[in-house]
């Protein structure tokens, strides 16, 4: 959940009331949201080890957890609208989008170029606003938090605020090589291009950790104005020439994309939050964007959404009995403007606004009534039906095949579900066929690329990681792997598996051995030969599995009833093997280690 840092008294004030700490974590509560401390910037800067705290102010300051899909909650300026709203001492604001005074609007080409790295752009003007430190230390702050939420570290949208009076319109979107573009960077004194920007801000704390999205890329994006000044790079920097100030009149705001519904969300949380220091609160200059194929969009879109619920639904799942105006007024309070429906008497309808991007369903909208209504004020009752809960069978077996496996002198261990790419077969001497393992298609690091298919990389990450331990290191696994699976709604499954492992001086082929057997025995399913067609069991083959060692290692199969089909089945359920030298050596592992890995969904 993001924190919101909000000066206390000016909270205070905006909310017409001085609360104590305990008031305030009341009203939080029932908010929903959640108050996490009261401090001030000198004191969380003692408590962070910071000796120099003398010229640090001592002024109260409010942390206050927010809930990551309540964008408007981020800068003190919604949280502090949405309580008076919620405390019934305001009405929601009606926003407005105002034409410039001589009628013509801002305009953003966009080239064909941009298709290439990052294709939309909105954007929007706020003007006449009146910028004071405090709130313009808001604004900042609040471009930040969207950066880190909704935009996903700039990689989904990234915001340029400008001062209007210093560019001149219409404006383009273009992308170019690197040489070609040249500008000086927000707060430096120096022109750079594009290559000498990358490695101006190549250590920087704050943008370094940007350079990524567009380093690799053949071309740039770039904001330029009507006299090819360049107003932003963007996702990376502003330029210096439009940097906005306390004195700034007129705030030119373009956000790139690539995509262009999170790009509008933010243009209109931004536009929302600030609008009211406007000379007009709440008003806001739309503006023009034309695509290489002619199509115009105007941005921002402040049209309300439609939304319904029904009065029914709501009711049966808070346990009340609210009657529709009831519910409209609790709704009134979120900010949500609700009525009851023309068509249907069961039905609220809602008009919601710009900032409430997290009503998605009906669901949400009953979710607002209940903290309208109070959590504290439900009713308590007991459940109209008696139910018995049981463990799945596979999960009974899961914990039966785990209470055996730790008998035999084996410890659980418990890795992750996902592993890099090579982890899952190239440290295995596996081939990736495309068909068999889930990708991530944005995969956060290089180690978390794919899920899992088999549940042995975990555990020999899990035995580099404890090779200090004594001699022999027995472990095991039992837990899920994921495939691909066309044939599914989900076009994937998961495989509950059994991996265990043994790790000494010697390879323990024959303890691994043991291990398989002795759960067999406690399975019920007999040792057969492969020939004994008549017979339910198991048998083992030679197998040819360059993850093991050449001519240690065995096939396990399995004769069974399938308990959907009643067929007579044949499968392939794992198998078990000294490991190859190359597979130890990619997990950095010296001693012999033999692994068994098995299906167990055919035993349920």
């Amino acid at each position: 959940m993001p924190t919101v840092n909000v000066d206390k008294l000016a909270l205070f004030e905006a909310l017409e009331k001085n609360y104590t700490s305990e008031e305030f974590f009341e009203l939080c509560f029932r908010f929903g949201i959640e108050l996490e401390e009261d401090t001030s910037e000198k004191e969380m800067a003692e408590r962070g080890g910071n000796k120099s705290t003398e010229n640090l102010s001592e002024r109260a300051i409010l942390k206050i957890d927010i809930p990551a899909n309540r964008y408007d909650l981020l800068c003190q300026e919604g949280l502090s609208r949405s309580l008076r709203v919620f405390e019934d001492k305001a009405k929601p604001p009606v926003f407005r989008l105002v034409k410039p005074a001589d009628g013509k609007l801002q305009q953003i080409y966009v080239k064909e170029s941009t298709k290439q790295i990052r294709p939309y752009v909105v954007g929007a003007v706020l003007r006449n606003i009146t910028f004071t430190p405090e709130n313009y230390a808001s604004f900042i702050d609040l471009q930040d938090k969207l950066h880190n939420n909704i935009c996903r570290k700039r990689t989904l949208a990234s915001m340029g605020t400008h001062d209007l009076d210093t560019v001149q319109g219409p404006f383009s979107y273009e992308a170019l090589p690197h040489k070609e573009i040249k500008f000086v960077p927000l707060n430096k004194e120096v022109e750079v291009d594009g290559d000498e920007l990358m490695e101006l801000y190549a250590e920087d704390k704050h943008l370094g950790k940007f350079l990524h999205i567009i380093r690799d890329s053949p071309v740039y994006p770039v904001v330029y104005d009507a006299n090819r000044v360049v107003c932003s790079l963007p996702p990376i920097i502003n330029s210096d020439h439009s940097k906005i100030t306390l004195d700034t009149k007129n705030v030119f705001i373009e956000i790139t994309a690539t995509d262009e519904h999170k790009a509008s969300t933010v243009l209109n949380t931004l536009c929302a939050m600030f609008s009211e220091y406007c000379s007009e609160p709440f008003t806001m200059e739309p503006v023009e964007i034309i695509y290489p194929d002619n199509t115009v969009k105007i941005f921002p879109n402040i049209e309300p959404r439609q939304a319904s619920a029904k009065i029914d639904y709501i009711n049966s799942c808070t346990g009340l009995d609210l009657p529709g105006e009831e519910i409209c007024r609790l709704l009134n309070r979120m900010s949500l403007d609700a009525k009851i429906s023309a068509d249907d008497a069961n039905e609220v309808s809602v008009n919601v606004p710009i900032t409430r991007w997290d009503i998605l369903h009906a669901c949400d909208i009953m979710e607002d009534v209940a903290i309208s209504y109070g959590y504290d004020n439900l009713p308590k009752k007991m459940p109209s039906v008696n139910t018995f809960a049981s463990a799945l069978p596979l999960n009974k077996l899961s914990d039966h095949v785990r209470r055996e496996t730790a008998m035999a002198g084996f410890t659980e261990v418990a890795p992750l579900i996902l592993c890099s790419h090579d982890e899952n077969f190239k440290f295995l001497n596996r081939a990736d066929d495309s068909k068999t393992a889930i990708q991530l298609a944005n995969p956060k690091t290089a180690e978390y690329q794919v899920v899992r298919t088999s549940l042995l990389p975990g555990i020999l990450k899990t035995l580099n990681s404890n090779k200090k331990l004594a001699l022999p290191i027995k472990v095991f696994e039992v837990s899920d792997v994921g495939y691909k699976d066309e044939t599914r709604e989900r076009r994937a499954r998961n495989e509950r598996h059994l991996c265990a492992t043994y790790s000494s001086k010697t390879s323990g082929f024959e303890i691994i051995h043991g291990l398989l057997d002795r759960l067999m025995t406690v399975l019920s399913t007999k040792r057969i030969t492969k020939s004994d067609t008549k017979k339910l069991g198991y048998w083992i083959e030679e197998a040819v599995d360059s993850t093991f060692f050449p001519g240690r290692s065995a096939y396990i199969f399995l004769r069974y009833i399938d308990v959907e089909t009643s067929e007579r089945k044949t499968l392939r359920i794992g198998s078990f093997g000294v490991l190859h030298p190359l597979v130890l050596e990619s997990f950095d592992l010296s001693n012999p280690t033999t692994a068994i890995e098995i299906n167990l969904e055919p035993f349920v």
